[in-house]
């Protein structure tokens, strides 16, 4: 999945979901990268697009982004 700008999501990438709610990216099922906590073996079934742990809403599956969503930082 890319975000709105066209950057694709990657894992560990801390992002702006919406205004006062930021996450960090614990999967990608399009990059086939997953973290240790939120493996493969329980998340590959979705296929499709991203998983967020985001601040006020928990785990949020994406498969398109949202409007406002944006990278903030990229883990290294």
């Amino acid at each position: 999945m890319n975000y709105p700008d066209g950057i694709l999501a990657r894992l560990g990438d801390q992002i702006f979901v919406w205004e006062g709610n930021e996450g960090v990216v614990v999967c990608s099922m399009d990059t086939d990268e997953y973290s240790e906590e939120y493996p493969k073996e329980a998340f590959g079934y979705l296929e499709r697009g991203i998983m967020v742990l985001s601040e006020k809403a928990g785990l949020i599956h994406y498969v398109e982004p949202e409007a406002s969503m944006r990278l903030l930082e990229r883990r290294r």
